[in-house]
């Protein structure tokens, strides 16, 4: 069948190939050629020919071919290959190795020597049919670094078999534990040579190799671009392992292991007991077992450890094992790699590490220093700076070029740093030492130094820092040849005598790379020289002018040129010369007594070394008629006056100026200006904001001075400290006078400029003149321009009203503090004599106006207030028994002498009319009466009276025949009497005829109210009622009304008799009936009063 596949293999690939391209012409031509080679097949099957040949090749120079012989047949065979010379090769089995063919299709036959003729097989053979599988390949070398954990393999690729050039794929399985698990299957490319080549390679476990043991295998694939046929991997090579035999001690692999930050790291522990636990710092870790008892742990993204590294620790039930581990950073590429010398013998190179590793002791970075072009080298052997590390080379002599390779290494990595250099342009001098001062001279003085090293061959560039005491600093260079290991001298002139100065150095080379380091500072005073010029004097003539007071001023420290020691002043005129004692160096004036005569005064300065020239001033003052006094504000901290040109001041201009504020002279200090200035700015350290001062301004000719200007002056205004004291000269009804004093210049603190007063209504203690500066509309403010007023008169206020009075002083520099005070008005007396007789008038035109209308309204007045009175003698108002008046004959009218009230008790015997037992008239009679009242209940009626306010005589008839006069008081009735209805009754008493009645008839009932008061009149004689008493209306609450509910008409009239002028009032008793109605005052006259 091997025959037929070979035959059907290429037509199938080309078929598949182009199928779509083969013409439906040639499709018969497939099928016949597919048919022949079954029937052969099956032909060659019956007779027992060879069959299923198959090619294979390892090297591409030999194929090895192969078949299948049917059972029984010999094992001689005879392989021929058509078209090749008739080239046959005999073999004893059934397989037969022939030279590689060329390409395209070959016959091969294959004969039984010991078979028939028909035996005979015949195979079509091409390249495309024969497998290209290599030879197994062999480890040659299997070998580890269980420091790394890495695993070298090595073997030969046997290329010198192989005609041409190939591509080889080699795979290696790497395998751990006894159970051979895959742990990765990695793959090596290589080229073959034509040479037979050992290749190397390496693999790194993540797992220690102590640990467990690994096995290798490996098998290769050849990618011949030439070759056709079909290509196959290798067999797997025999499996090598890496064991490793460690003794019964219990062991933590790795140990002291570093390694990267953020890396994963196996631990294993190798012991002979059970593992209970793992833990990797605080942190607890899965066991991962291993053959036997071994377990490993797998720690991921390992952080940076602390200095001591981390533990990691194994427990049994019995032990604990562990190691630490260390995990950091490789170095950083040195950074700011620099290369210098500072005495051109030794080169001293620094860098910046970068990044801490974070690794520390054995583990720490090493630094290495390569010179490439001598070859030499240093380590670091010192331990690092702060910040920068270093290392120390040793010159090369006459060598001045240099090419320095600086490398990093630690465990974890390495890095390097180049760096190139001319050393004669990198000299970084050391602090020159010791520094030395020298007097030459009063202006001169000499510096010295010494300056290690080998400066030789270049020369040096020195600065040198000069510090005057209170003075800008100057800075001098000096180029200086160098010395082999010497010291250095310079001078250093144009000072100033008896000064006080510091000096230091510095030095770098010509061509400048870095100044050493300053020298320590060293003062020197310089030598005393003459004065070079006189003191600034200026003299006063004295308050009574007679002598003259010459005053001067410290030379300053340059111009005194040494410390003065006295001073001698002389005057001069063109008859003598007058000189003084020497004045100490303390004492800056002098007094001379003088005429008015014209003298030089001289004042000359002396020190250690000699006399200042002498500074002369004329002791003349020419007198100006036509001085004013000005103000001038100044700008900053000075002050400026101008004046104009005067080309007669042959000298020059003295301004002088003092506080004005202080008592005594005034000098404070002077200044000189050069005759040909017209303008001076005056500035002092003395000067205060908001303080006077006045300035003098001096020409000066041959003859002597001349006052010029006289100018008053503040450097900068402020408002005023205290507010002027002002008080009240007078007030009236509508105005106030205030005056107020003049502020003292030292508090005023510039020039006054006004003042501001507010008035107001206002009460002390309130808080109405708060915020002045707000606008206020009951707030009046005066401004007050006119610094000599000193009174202001307020106008057009309030009587007796309070005022709060404000005042306050302004400059240009701010308005003052304020200063009040509450002022009240006097009363207006117009007003009140106005408000009195307004009211007056008012009244007596309304009494007028009341009066004529009284007067025209007169007589319904008196019809409405006073009613013409009946004469009581012809009523009868009340009818009294005989018994009431005992030992009277004729009855009186309420005859009563003065007596506690009492009780009168009016028995009625009238059956039809209802008794009324809740009034009752008060009477001394009464009380003999009581037993009688008490007899007749039914008929009793009790009427009720008391003393009247008012008493009157009248005279009685029947008192005057008696001979005497009786006293008549009359009493209220508050009750409704009933009138005598029987006319049986009247008849029959004669005297009750005549005696008192009631004043009223009041019809009570219905029955009564038929009966008419003129019939009970005419049976009646004596009182009698003052009007009808159909017409009485109820107009007083104190008249007397029916106690009977059920009666609808109640009319009263007068309760008074016909004789009486007084109305009866009745008792205020809470038991009496009280009236609904108006009564008879005059107030309730002017009211609507309703009917009951």
């Amino acid at each position: 069948m091997m025959d037929i596949y070979f035959c059907l293999r290429r037509p199938s690939q080309m078929v598949e190939a182009k199928r779509m391209k083969i013409s439906s012409d040639f499709r018969w031509l497939l099928s016949s050629f597919i048919l022949l080679y079954l029937v052969n097949q099956v032909n060659s099957q019956k007779k027992g020919a060879p069959h299923d040949l198959k090619c294979i090749t390892n090297n591409l120079k030999v194929w090895d071919c192969s078949w299948k012989a049917p059972s029984g047949h010999g094992t001689a065979y005879e392989v021929c290959i058509e078209n090749r010379f008739h080239s046959c090769y005999r073999s004893e089995k059934t397989n037969t190795k022939i030279p590689a063919l060329l390409s395209g299709d070959h016959e091969i036959s294959i004969n039984p020597l010991h078979g028939s003729r028909s035996s005979i097989s015949r195979f079509i053979l091409n390249e495309e049919n024969i497998s290209l599988i290599p030879d197994t390949p062999e480890i040659l070398n299997l070998s580890a670094d269980f420091s790394t954990s890495t695993i070298h393999i090595k073997w030969n690729d046997k290329g010198s078999v192989f005609p041409h050039h190939s591509d080889v794929i080699w795979q290696i399985k790497i395998l751990r534990k006894k159970k051979m698990e895959i742990v990765t299957l990695m793959t090596h490319n290589t080229t073959l040579n034509g040479k037979d080549t050992v290749h190397q390679w390496s693999w790194t476990s993540d797992m220690p190799l102590e640990c467990v043991t690994h096995y290798v295998r490996m098998r290769c694939y050849i990618d011949d671009l030439h070759f056709s046929g079909h290509k196959e991997w290798s067999d797997w090579s025999p499996v090598k392992n890496i064991s490793w035999s460690p003794d019964y001690q219990p062991k933590v692999i790795p140990k002291d292991k570093v390694i990267l930050v953020g890396s994963d790291i196996t631990v294993c522990c190798i012991i002979q007991e059970k593992v209970i636990s793992a833990q990797f710092g605080k942190e607890m870790c899965s066991l991962i077992h291993l053959d036997g008892e071994n377990v490993a742990i797998k720690i991921y993204n390992v952080s940076v450890s602390p200095t001591s590294g981390t533990n990691v620790v194994f427990t049994t039930d019995t032990n604990m094992v562990g190691t630490v581990i260390f995990a950091g950073y490789p170095p950083d590429i040195p950074q700011k790699l620099n290369c210098e010398t500072r005495d051109l013998k030794e080169i001293i190179c620094t860098w910046n590490p970068g990044r801490p590793t974070g690794l520390l002791g054995p583990h720490d970075t090493n630094y290495t220093l390569f010179e490439n072009f001598s070859g030499q080298n240093v380590k670091r052997a010192e331990e690092p700076t702060n910040v920068n590390y270093q290392l120390f080379f040793q010159m090369i002599p006459n060598r001045e070029i240099y090419n320095f390779t600086l490398k990093a290494h630690n465990p974890l990595g390495q890095s390097e740093s180049t760096v190139l250099v001319n050393i004669t342009e990198r000299v970084y001098p050391h602090t020159p030492t010791p520094f030395k001062v020298k007097d030459i001279n009063s202006t001169a003085v000499t510096l010295s130094w010494h300056l290690p090293g080998s400066f030789a061959k270049i020369n040096l560039l020195c600065q040198i820092e000069i510090t005057k005491s209170n003075s800008v600093q100057e800075l001098r260079n000096v180029t200086v040849k160098g010395l082999e290991n010497s010291s250095y001298l310079i001078t250093v002139g144009k000072l100033s005598p008896y000064t006080n100065y510091t000096f230091r150095i510095r030095c770098s080379t010509e061509t400048f790379w870095k100044w050493s380091s300053w020298t320590i500072e060293k003062q020197h005073l310089t030598t005393e020289a003459i004065p070079s010029k006189g003191p600034d004097t200026w003299r006063e003539w004295s308050s009574d002018g007679k002598n003259l007071i010459i005053y001067w001023k410290p030379l300053p420290i340059n111009e005194a040129n040494g410390r003065i020691l006295s001073y001698n002043v002389s005057c001069s005129s063109d008859e003598e010369t007058q000189s003084l004692s020497e004045i100490p160096d303390r004492q800056h004036k002098a007094e001379i007594q003088l005429d008015k005569n014209d003298y030089i005064i001289s004042v000359v300065a002396k020190n250690s070394v000699g006399s200042s020239p002498p500074s002369k001033i004329a002791s003349m003052e020419i007198p100006n008629d036509d001085l004013k006094i000005e103000q001038a504000v100044g700008m900053g901290n000075g002050i400026f006056l101008s004046w104009n040109y005067d080309p007669n001041m042959t000298c020059d201009y003295v301004i002088k100026w003092c506080n004005s504020s202080r008592p005594g002279p005034c000098l404070m200090d002077w200044k000189k200006v050069p005759s040909n200035s017209t303008e001076a700015v005056i500035e002092s350290d003395q000067f205060r904001p908001g303080v006077r001062y006045n300035f003098f301004l001096y020409g000066c000719r041959n003859q002597g001075y001349q006052l010029l200007r006289s100018v008053m002056g503040y450097i900068e205004e402020l408002a005023p400290t205290v507010a002027p004291n002002f008080t009240v000269e007078d007030t009236s009804a509508d105005s106030i006078l205030v005056k107020w004093e003049d502020i003292p210049v030292e508090e005023l603190r510039g020039f006054l400029r006004g003042y501001l007063f507010y008035f107001g209504k206002g009460e002390r203690g309130t808080s109405k003149m708060r915020g002045l500066g707000s606008d206020h509309s009951d707030i009046k403010i005066k401004n007050i321009t006119d610094i000599s007023q000193k009174t202001l008169k307020i106008a057009d206020l309030q009587g007796k009203t309070s005022y709060h009075l404000v005042l306050r002083a302004y400059t240009d520099g701010g308005i003052g503090p304020e200063k009040s005070m509450y002022v009240v008005t006097k009363e207006n007396s117009v007003g009140l004599i106005i408000a009195i007789l307004i009211p007056v008038a008012v009244a007596v035109i309304v009494g007028v106006i009341t009066s004529i209308l009284c007067y025209r309204k007169r007589e319904w007045i008196k019809e409405t207030f006073y009613p013409d009175i009946p004469n009581p003698e012809n009523c009868k108002a009340l009818q009294f028994q005989k018994s009431v008046c005992e030992g009277n004959n004729a009855l009186k009218t309420l005859e009563m002498n003065p007596c506690t009230p009492n009780n009168v008790e009016v028995l009625e015997t009238r059956s039809v009319v209802p008794k009324i037992e809740d009034t009752e008239i008060i009477s001394p009679v009464a009380e003999h009466r009581e037993d009688s009242s008490e007899a007749e209940p039914e008929n009793h009626v009790v009427v009720s009276y008391c003393p009247p306010i008012i008493e009157e005589e009248i005279p009685n008839p029947v008192a005057d025949e008696a001979g005497g006069t009786s006293q008549v008081i009359y009493i209220d009735v508050q009750s409704m009497y009933q009138p005598q209805a029987k006319p049986e009754e009247q008849e029959n008493d004669s005297v009750g005829g005549s005696g008192y009645k009631p004043q009223m008839h009041l019809p009570v009932t219905s029955t009564v109210e038929n009966i008419t008061a003129e019939d009970d009149l005419d049976h009646t004689a004596g009182y009698r009622p003052q009007a009808n008493v159909n017409t009485w209306n109820l107009v007083s609450p104190d008249s007397p009304r029916s106690t009977d509910s059920n009666s609808e008409i109640v009319s009263f009239g007068s309760p008074c008799s016909i004789n009486s002028r007084q109305f009866l009032l009745p008792p205020k008793d809470e038991d009496s009936p009280k009236s609904s109605g108006g009564g008879w005052s005059f107030t309730n006259f002017f009211q609507n009063k309703p009917n009951d």
